[in-house]
């Protein structure tokens, strides 16, 4: 936890669970990815985290913006961003979407489909089109590798489908999984892509943008590589494959490795009990679980880093739950934490690294527990 946060919970006190943010993180590492890899636009994720502080930050730094939804479109042209600095990057999009999107000036949609192309072309004229290639994404905490994407055969087949209905094929893209923790995983992605690129022009249809997706890490408990060594390995895929023949356009999508860093989730517990008196093990419930932003413990696979106000002291093993009366509300039974053994109820337990995928994963009322309060400073 950054000093500008625990210098704000110590003043605020803040009722929990809450998420607080530090916006000047994410200016930090805006710049960072930029200076690390100047030649590829930065698209952020607006899933991660689409609080409009942080848009309208990011839009001053020139960044651009991957959306999902025209909600997220909304937001991100309330925040001062220009309509041609949207990619619409989901590959599932309602018909009037695409529509409405386009009406507010959005030219450039993402598809993996026939029938999406379609609703594209009917939907948004003359739009810019890139197709979303299959990629595995073994090495990510959590994989994006089956809901999204075709493979190499049907890729190519619409894209040389995309000007026949009038659209631009504009480039490809793929998404090796976020929370991707081996930085070597963007070079078979990169390599089909590549050959992909090759083929397509001697079928006459010249393409100008690769999108490598997204997959910067956050830190959670497991160590992971420098944002450093991630552009080495990407510079080195696009060599390697490319050559001399670069794409035009690069585009990355940071959501997770923009904003997760710089947010913690305080919570307070509830309780703390055994299920029998020989148990080892602590059941500690917060007031914070899966469904009040913490989803993404769902099979444990995101681990965030746990402080408390009484660490320091003897520790134990513990079972981590939320406080609904929903028996799937456990959040972390076999990643071996341990918290303090006098840790009791009314006691402060925060999340760190906890800015992405926690207050837009909050339910809106689920037991009647408010949404995630956040604060943004």
């Amino acid at each position: 936890m950054n000093r500008k946060i625990a210098r704000f919970l110590a003043e605020n006190r803040p009722a929990t669970p809450c998420l607080v943010f530090d916006l000047a993180s994410v200016e930090q590492k805006y710049r960072e990815i930029e200076k690390a890899m100047p030649e590829t636009r930065i698209y952020y994720a607006v899933k991660a985290n689409p609080a409009p502080d942080i848009l309208k930050l990011l839009v001053k730094l020139g960044s651009c913006f991957d959306v999902a939804s025209v909600p997220e479109v909304e937001l991100c042209l309330a925040a001062g961003a220009k309509p041609e600095n949207l990619s619409y990057g989901n590959t599932i999009k309602k018909e009037r979407d695409i529509a409405t999107a386009y009406e507010r000036g959005v030219r450039l949609y993402a598809f993996d489909s026939e029938a999406e192309l379609e609703k594209i072309a009917r939907a948004a004229p003359g739009a810019r089109v890139f197709c979303r290639l299959l990629a595995g994404s073994e090495g990510a905490e959590w994989p994006l590798s089956r809901k999204f994407g075709c493979d190499y055969a049907m890729a190519r087949d619409l894209m040389l489908k995309a000007p026949k209905l009038g659209l631009v094929p504009f480039g490809l893209s793929f998404h090796v999984g976020s929370q991707q923790t081996n930085p070597t995983r963007w070079d078979q992605a990169v390599a089909e892509t590549a050959k992909l690129f090759r083929e397509l022009e001697g079928l006459g249809v010249e393409l100008r943008m690769v999108n490598l997706g997204g997959g910067l890490p956050a830190r959670y408990r497991k160590r992971v590589p420098t944002i450093a060594k991630y552009v080495e390995e990407m510079r080195a895929a696009l060599r390697r494959h490319f050559g001399n023949r670069a794409p035009e356009h690069l585009i990355m999508e940071p959501g997770r490795g923009m904003v997760g860093d710089a947010g913690v989730v305080h919570s307070e517990v509830v309780l703390v009990s055994r299920k029998s008196a020989k148990d080892d093990k602590r059941w500690v419930y917060l007031d914070i679980g899966k469904f009040g932003g913490m989803a993404e413990t769902m099979d444990e696979a995101i681990q965030y880093p746990i402080v408390t106000e009484r660490d320091g002291a003897a520790a134990g093993p513990v079972i981590l739950a939320g406080p609904t009366c929903d028996s799937v509300d456990i959040m972390y039974e076999k990643a071996d934490y341990k918290l303090p053994l006098d840790l009791k109820s009314g006691d402060r337990v925060t999340f760190l690294s906890a800015g992405a995928y926690t207050s837009t994963y909050a339910s809106v009322g689920f037991n009647g527990f408010a949404p995630l309060k956040e604060y943004y400073i």
